[in-house]
């Protein structure tokens, strides 16, 4: 009878532990796909700060060179 009670502890903390395996994998894999979207945001967000650095860098050259005209 006291093996029985403590086997069925036992298996009720395996369920348990299964249970939170199962739930941290989700999580895991709702965090890896969050991560895998911010990259690429971040990829996005460089590109167009680059975009936008050659734009201003161009502009810089064209009204140096229109200076220099006058």
């Amino acid at each position: 009878m006291v093996e029985e009670s403590a086997m069925a502890k036992l298996e009720k903390q395996i369920d348990e532990l299964i249970e939170l395996c199962d739930k941290l994998k989700d999580e895991n894999n709702l965090l890896k796909n969050r991560q895998d979207l911010l990259v690429e945001e971040r990829a996005r967000l460089i590109e167009k700060t680059e975009l936008a650095r050659n734009r201003v860098e161009s502009m810089l050259v064209r009204l140096k060179a229109m200076e220099q005209e006058q």
